[in-house]
C-alpha cells in the first residue's frame, strides 16, 4: 500500500501524555569484544509472553534521543530496548566507524540474542522501529540473519544518501585505497534535520552527538543499501516505511524502489507532506509516533507468518521467479560471456579446472581454497588471478574460515556439556577442513565420519587423513538424501555438517528428507552446522556463462535465510548462531536439535 499521508497533527488530537519512564542502563560483548551500551523501558503490564520493541538511532546519535518516543509508545505495554550503535553514544569503538556494516549487523543479532536470554525477549513478540542509517541496519538484519520478528518500521531509511558532490562514492573509494582508513565530516545542520527550533537546538547541544562518519561506513552503507534493495523481495517481514517529503539528507526515490521490491504481504509506504529527516524530532512528531502504534497494533492483531509458507518458497515466491527466469535463455550477449570463458580456459588453470570438472565441483572449490593464480603466460596467470578474485570466490573462502571457526566452537561447546565429539559430514567432498579442525585439536578425542557419493572425493579424503597422520577418521560412500541412511548411523553424530550441498538443488523436498534423517542421526542437545547462500551479485552471470559438474548450465534458486531455517525448524532443530561474510553471500549457522 504505497500512500500520501495529508493528515497534519494540528489536525488530530495529539498523542496522550505519559510520565516520563526511567530506563535501566546495561552493556553487553559483541562478537568481536566490542561493549556495547543499551538502555531498556519496561512495559506499563508486566505479561506472561512479553512484547517488546527494537530502537535503531540514526547515524550520529544515541539511544538517549529516544526517550520522548518511548513515552509517546507507551501504550503499546511493551518492552521498549534501544542501543547505542558501536561508535555511537557510550559504546566502545572509534566515533562514528566500525569495522564494516557487517559487524554492526553481527551485534543486532548478537544484541537480540543477549535480550533473549536476559530479559525474556521473545522475537515472534518483537516489533523494530529503526530510523535514517539505522534502518539500513535493521533491514540488512532482517535480511541476512531473519530474525522471527512480528513488524519492521524504517523511518527515513539511509538507502541513498545525499553526498551532493559528484561521483563522491567513487572518489571516495579511491581516497580509502590510496590513503587508507579516514572519516568525513556531516554537512548536515540541526536546520535541515528538523522545523522545530527546540529540537535543533537540543541536537546542537548534545555532547554524544559527533558529526563524522567513517569512509569504510559510509561506502559500505552505499553497497549494502544496493544489495538489500535489489533483494528486497527477500523481505517478508510487515513492514511499515515513513518517508519525508522535504528529505534534505536522503533520496526519497531509493525507498520507494525498496518499496516495490519488498516482498512483504502486508507492506505501507506512506510520505509525511512537509517532514525533514529527523521524523522523531520533528514539530509534527505525534503524526508518526501515533501511526506506528497503529502499526504496532496491526501486527500483534495479526497471525504471524507460518513455517509452511517459507518452506513452499520453492513452489512460488521471489527466488523461484528468478530461478525460473533464468533457465529461459538469455540475451545475444551471453554468447559471447561463453566464448569468453572457453578462451580464459585456455589460459587460466582455475577456468580450466572449471570447464573440465564443473565450476562447483569439489576440485574447483579446492584450487579457490588454496588461492594460487597458474596459468598459460603471464597473461593467462593474470586472468587467472582476477578469476580467484571474484567476488563468489572471496566469499567461499570466508565461507570456509567461517566453517572451521564455527565447527572449532561446536566441538568447545559438545565438550563443555560431556558429549563425545562425533563429527559427520553429509558430503564432505575432500573433507579437507573438517580434517584439518581435528588435527588442530592435538590429541583432543574426537571422530569424524565423511560421507560423499564420489569416489574420487572419498579417495582424496583417505589420502588427506594419512598425510595429517589421522586415524580416528570413518570415510564411506554415502547419499545425503537417504532419510533412513542418515538415521541409521552408529554412532550417532554429536556434530553434523551439511555444507554447500542444499543451495546446489532448488527443490526442497530432497532437502527436507536429508534434515530428516539428520534428526534422526542427531540426539536432542546435538549440534547441526548448515549452510546457506541467500544472496549473490552474480547469479545471472554464472547460469548464463558457467556449467556445473554434469556439464549443464550452473543455474541455482537461492534460498532466503528466512527459508532455510524455516527448514531447519521444521526437521527438528532450533538455530542458535550465524556467521556471515561481509557482502552477504554466504551464511554458516548453528542449530540444537531440541525434543519434539
Amino acid at each position: 500500500m504505497l500512500t500520501l499521508s495529508t493528515e497534519r497533527s494540528s489536525d488530530r488530537a495529539a498523542a496522550p501524555a505519559h510520565d516520563a519512564i526511567p530506563p535501566s542502563e546495561h552493556t553487553f560483548t559483541s562478537h568481536d569484544g566490542a561493549t556495547i551500551f543499551y538502555r531498556a523501558w519496561p512495559a506499563r503490564q508486566p505479561a506472561a509472553h512479553p512484547r517488546s520493541i527494537l530502537l535503531f538511532h540514526r547515524g550520529h546519535e544515541h539511544s538517549g534521543r529516544w526517550q520522548e518516543t518511548v513515552q509517546a509508545l507507551a501504550p503499546c505495554n511493551c518492552n521498549i530496548y534501544a542501543w547505542d550503535q558501536r561508535g555511537h553514544g557510550r559504546s566502545s569503538g572509534e566515533r562514528g566507524g566500525a569495522p564494516s556494516i557487517a559487524a554492526v549487523t553481527k551485534d543486532a543479532d548478537l544484541w537480540a540474542r543477549h535480550l533473549a536470554r536476559e530479559h525474556d525477549l521473545e522475537p515472534r513478540n518483537t516489533v523494530i522501529v529503526s530510523h535514517s542509517v539505522g534502518a539500513v541496519i535493521a533491514a540488512a538484519w532482517v535480511h541476512d540473519f531473519a530474525p522471527p520478528i512480528r513488524g519492521l518500521v524504517l523511518g527515513a531509511p539511509a538507502l541513498r544518501v545525499k553526498l551532493y558532490v559528484p561521483l563522491a562514492i567513487p572518489a571516495l573509494r579511491l581516497k580509502q585505497r590510496l590513503l587508507g582508513p579516514g572519516t568525513v565530516k556531516s554537512y548536515v545542520k540541526a536546520r535541515m534535520l528538523t522545523h522545530d527550533p527546540a529540537e535543533a537546538a537540543a541536537y546542537k547541544a548534545d555532547p554524544a552527538i559527533f558529526r563524522q562518519i567513517a569512509v569504510n561506513v559510509l561506502l559500505d552503507l552505499h553497497d549494502t543499501s544496493t544489495r538489500l534493495i535489489a533483494d528486497a523481495g527477500a523481505i517478508t517481514t510487515p513492514t511499515l516505511i515513513l518517508a519525508a517529503e522535504r528529505d534534505w539528507i536522503v533520496h526519497l526515490e531509493a525507498q520507494k524502489e525498496f518499496y516495490r521490491n519488498l516482498g512483504s504481504p502486508t507492506k505501507q509506504f506512506e510520505i509525511l507532506p512537509g517532514f525533514y529527516h529527523a521524523l522523531f524530532h520533528e514539530r509534527e512528531r505525534p503524526v508518526v509516533t501515533d501511526r506506528i502504534r497503529a502499526f504496532i497494533d496491526e501486527c500483534f492483531t495479526r497471525a504471524p507468518q507460518t513455517r509452511e509458507t517459507l518452506i513452499r518458497s520453492d513452489k512460488g515466491g521471489h527466488t523461484k521467479t528468478e530461478y525460473d527466469l533464468l533457465r529461459t535463455p538469455g540475451s545475444l550477449r551471453w554468447k559471447a560471456t561463453r566464448a569468453m570463458v572457453r578462451l580464459g580456459g585456455a589460459l587460466s588453470e582455475g577456468m580450466r579446472l572449471g570447464r573440465r570438472w564443473g565450476f562447483d565441483s569439489g576440485v574447483m572449490l579446492d584450487y579457490v581454497y588454496e588461492n594460487k593464480s597458474h596459468g598459460v603466460t603471464p597473461i593467462g596467470k593474470l586472468i587467472d588471478r582476477s578469476y580467484l578474485n571474484a567476488i563468489g570466490w572471496r566469499g567461499i573462502r570466508i565461507r570456509r574460515q567461517n566453517l572451521q571457526a564455527v565447527l572449532r566452537s561446536a566441538i568447545d561447546r559438545t565438550s563443555k556439556d560431556g558429549r563425545a565429539v562425533v563429527i559427520l559430514d553429509i558430503a564432505s567432498g575432500p573433507g579437507r577442513y573438517v580434517l584439518e579442525t581435528i588435527k588442530g585439536l592435538n590429541g583432543r578425542p574426537a571422530t569424524a565420519i565423511l560421507r560423499d557419493y564420489k569416489q574420487e572425493n572419498l579417495a582424496a579424503a583417505r589420502a588427506h587423513a594419512e598425510r595429517l597422520g589421522l586415524t580416528n577418521i570413518r570415510i564411506e560412500h554415502g547419499d545425503a538424501f537417504d532419510r533412513d541412511g542418515l538415521g541409521a548411523l552408529n554412532p550417532h553424530p554429536t556434530i553434523a555438517i551439511v555444507s554447500g550441498l542444499y543451495e546446489l538443488f532448488p527443490e526442497n523436498e530432497p532437502v527436507r528428507r536429508s534434515l530428516a534423517g539428520l534428526a534422526k542421526a542427531v540426539r536432542p542437545g546435538g549440534l547441526l552446522v548448515y549452510t546457506c547462500q541467500p544472496w549473490h551479485p552474480q547469479v545471472e552471470f554464472i547460469a548464463r556463462a558457467l556449467t556445473n559438474r554434469e556439464g549443464r548450465p550452473w543455474i541455482m534458486r537461492r534460498r532466503t535465510q528466512a527459508e532455510m531455517d524455516a527448514l531447519v525448524e521444521d526437521a527438528g532443530f532450533e538455530k542458535i548462531s550465524q556467521e556471515i561474510d561481509p557482502w552477504g553471500i554466504f551464511t554458516v549457522s548453528v542449530a540444537r536439535r531440541i525434543e519434539q
